[in-house]
């Protein structure tokens, strides 16, 4: 079986946020098998950090985690005056029912993915959010228009 997966026409850089070790190690897979870079954090104040160090194309960020919640990491990232501020980013979560994806775009993210991942998903959305064919990019393009 074949997937129909768009391509960047480039590596990407993607930070991948998660509290599990297995998701972040399946995930990591996922992008490499893609032939993207991978960067692994294990919490908010370390995707944080990566964030000030390097430049990335996505962030993959976990909703719930401890500490610091993947919304957290959001606001704070959309707050900060570097160039990690328009970073696509993208929620992560298995639940449905507390958000629906759209209130997602509202609190910053660009887009949602469910979990378990799909490997088509996630990775349509990551190439969809590097190349700014969001829903949250498209809003911001006409509120500036």
């Amino acid at each position: 079986m074949s997937l129909s997966i768009p391509s960047p026409g480039r590596p990407l850089n993607v930070l991948h946020v998660d509290d599990d070790p297995m998701n972040l190690r399946v995930v990591e897979e996922i992008l490499t098998a893609f032939g993207h870079n991978a960067v692994k954090a294990a919490s908010g104040p370390e995707a944080l950090v990566h964030l000030t160090q390097q430049v990335f194309d996505v962030v993959l960020l976990d909703i719930h985690m401890p500490g610091m919640s993947g919304i957290e990491v959001a606001r704070r990232i959309r707050a900060s005056d570097g160039p990690e501020r328009d970073t696509p980013i993208i929620a992560l979560t298995a639940d449905i029912v507390t958000r629906q994806p759209d209130e997602y775009l509202e609190l910053g993210f660009n887009d949602f993915v469910s979990k378990p991942i799909l490997v088509s998903g996630l990775v349509n959305a990551i190439v969809k959010a590097a190349k700014g064919e969001t829903a949250l990019a498209r809003r911001r393009i006409s509120r500036i228009a």
